[in-house]
């Protein structure tokens, strides 16, 4: 979106008396039905809006001529799930080129396809809900907007201490929370957030428009899978799939088995004097890490010896799932790393994650084949070190893998072991290679010594590409209201 930047968003003033079918937008270039074919681009602008059964009827129309003439008009893609049992809701799920080419309002602003076409179907669905005379109900008629959001984008909306989204507030008057995890819909992935806005239609509007402004310029990490994860789930004739490859729409989780659930642990070898980048002040990063990944992390100094302690990673997965083990052991990775610098003055990490005795052999392989593998496919000193080595910390049934590297070449070798230990704990042999981690962390920062320094500071430009905003807060930043 065009236009000076403010402490929260693009633009300091909103277009209040934006025409949602209007614009001029829909002449610029031919749509094609290619375009509904594209897949999403990790600069792609994203937006999944929440819309109620009973109104979707509104965006789709009589053989879908609605829905047609908005992906026209807007020039973006919209795809709308299947309605699920027990599910009120369905995503209508949103997304363009981040280019901001549609005119937005009366004025000259131009905005990204996809947000263009946001406010169109948002448009809709509050039609929809008011009375007929809008003139006279306006003022008291009362709306909600519910948007899924990827968790580790919303904390560009939240912002650190929670004063983005405090911003908003006062500017719009309108009602914007995080709800915690109880309320996310059946239809949402397990890694999601649920945004809501409640207020007048205009106060509504205003909110939504800064929110998307900011999910504009900080697009998800894991935006690129949400079509197989939604391919997984619109089957033809509007079956599902019990168990989506990727991601979990649905939560089916609560409607699975649970005798096909595992614990997956993990024990990282972390130096005493990296327990502060970890924890963070008033234990912010750690509190922050539980918060995104959705794992159990303990830090275990009572036993430390020597130099050592652990971090005891652990949480009940099901394996077709996302794995939140494997999430918060790579946003720890730099933090209870051992950083060196090299001759070349290159900087490299040592991790260290003790595994049972037992479990070893699917990361060695006959006659050392996958460690070989491994080690060539990441160029990363991978070792498995002799008993003599292992530091005071591990048990006696333990052995130590080590790995060496830069950041992002030890990143790579921990993502295939950690992969490697979950399959063989779910006994599927051979399957590691399918299920590597769905939600990657990818870090930012060597920095371990400050927790101040781990995120972005609002206000300051974003690179495209990935959400650059990558622990600016924790559930310690939230009020009471906004979980």
């Amino acid at each position: 979106m065009a236009g000076q930047r403010n402490d929260y968003g693009k633009r300091s003033h909103f277009q209040s008396d934006y025409v949602g079918n209007g614009g001029g937008g829909g002449k610029r270039r031919n749509a094609g039905e290619e375009s509904e074919q594209r897949g999403i681009g990790s600069e792609d602008t994203v937006y999944r809006y929440l819309c109620h059964v009973k109104r979707i009827g509104s965006i789709i129309g009589r053989g879908g001529e609605i829905v047609k003439q908005l992906r026209s008009d807007s020039k973006s893609n919209i795809r709308i799930t299947e309605a699920m049992p027990g599910c009120e809701e369905r995503i209508v799920m949103i997304y363009s080129s981040s280019e901001e080419t549609n005119p937005f309002g009366d004025g000259d602003e131009l905005v990204s396809p996809a947000q263009d076409a946001l406010f169109r179907v948002h448009d809709r669905v509050v039609a929809d809900e008011l009375p007929g005379d809008e003139d006279l109900e306006e003022q008291t008629q009362v709306v909600t907007v519910r948007m899924l959001v990827a968790s580790d984008q919303i904390g560009c909306v939240i912002g650190k201490g929670g004063q983005v989204i405090q911003n908003i507030r006062s500017e719009t008057h309108a009602q914007i929370r995080v709800l915690s995890n109880e309320h996310l819909p059946a239809c949402a992935l397990s890694s999601d957030e649920l945004l809501q806005i409640i207020g007048e239609p205009s106060v509504v509007r205003r909110a939504l428009y800064h929110v998307a402004s900011r999910l504009h310029d900080n697009p998800s990490r894991s935006q690129h899978l949400l079509l197989s994860s939604l391919s997984n789930v619109n089957q033809p004739g509007g079956m599902y799939m019990n168990a989506p490859l990727i991601g979990s729409y649905g939560n089916y989780s609560s409607r699975r088995d649970d005798a096909s659930a595992r614990e997956f642990s993990l024990r990282l070898v972390c130096p005493v004097g990296n327990i502060g980048g970890v924890i963070g002040k008033g234990g912010g990063i750690i509190k922050q890490i539980r918060q995104e990944s959705g794992a159990s992390i303990k830090v275990d100094s009572s036993a430390a010896e020597g130099d050592d302690c652990i971090i005891f990673i652990s949480t009940k997965e099901f394996f077709e799932d996302p794995s939140p083990t494997i999430n918060a052991a790579l946003r720890l990775q730099s933090r209870c790393s051992e950083k060196t610098e090299r001759e070349s003055g290159d900087s490299v990490i040592t991790t260290r994650l003790l595994v049972p005795s037992s479990q070893v052999g699917c990361l060695i392989g006959k006659g050392g084949a996958i460690i070989s593998e491994m080690r060539s496919a990441t160029r990363a000193s991978i070792r498995i070190l002799s008993k003599e080595n292992l530091p005071k910390v591990a048990f006696e049934d333990e052995e130590m893998v080590q790995i060496t590297g830069g950041l992002d070449v030890a990143s790579n070798a921990l993502s295939q072991i950690i992969s490697r230990l979950r399959a063989n704990i779910f006994e599927r042999e051979g399957a590691q290679a399918t299920f590597l981690p769905v939600l990657p962390y990818i870090p930012v920062s060597l920095d371990m010594s400050d927790g101040s320094k781990y995120g972005n500071k609002d206000g300051q430009p974003r690179n495209r590409g990935y959400s650059s905003y990558s622990g600016g807060y924790s559930s310690g930043d939230l009020s009471a209201s906004d979980r």
